[in-house]
């Protein structure tokens, strides 16, 4: 496979592993007040905190991975942040019947997304990136 290919690639898993964040951060965003309430909802620590970091991390970062810039620090904390989310909003362990099989089925899909985290931290974002352009001007 060509480089161009491999790079291609990249972008692409960049773009189709951020857009659940961009369209839920933006979501959270536009409904702050909504999101906050859903926060409580979950039980999450400083609802208000809470959604103000998950706007930031789930849009803004969101956006820079797909730009690739920052991307393998950004991308750990992302990792870390579906962790987290995971195990805050789908405690299947804690549910019985169709909750539990719907909030484990969530919970493993995050942590398939964890995996293309990690992907992104070894890998970086590939030639068609703010990464590569910023480290050629260097």
């Amino acid at each position: 496979m060509s480089d161009g290919m491999k790079d291609s690639l990249i972008l692409l898993s960049r773009i189709l592993l951020m857009l659940l964040f961009i369209i839920f951060g933006w979501w959270k965003l536009a409904h702050f007040e909504l999101a906050v309430s859903a926060m409580q909802g979950y039980g999450a620590p400083l609802p208000y905190v809470s959604a103000i970091i998950a706007v930031v991390i789930e849009f803004f970062f969101g956006l820079a991975i797909i730009l690739g810039l920052w991307t393998r620090p950004i991308a750990a904390v992302f990792a870390l942040y579906v962790l987290g989310t995971s195990i805050i909003g789908h405690p299947f362990w804690k549910l019985s019947g169709m909750d539990m099989v719907l909030n484990e089925i969530n919970f493993y899909k995050n942590i398939s997304i964890i995996g293309g985290l990690l992907l992104l931290i070894v890998t970086g974002a590939g030639r068609y990136s703010l990464d590569y352009r910023l480290s050629k001007k260097m």
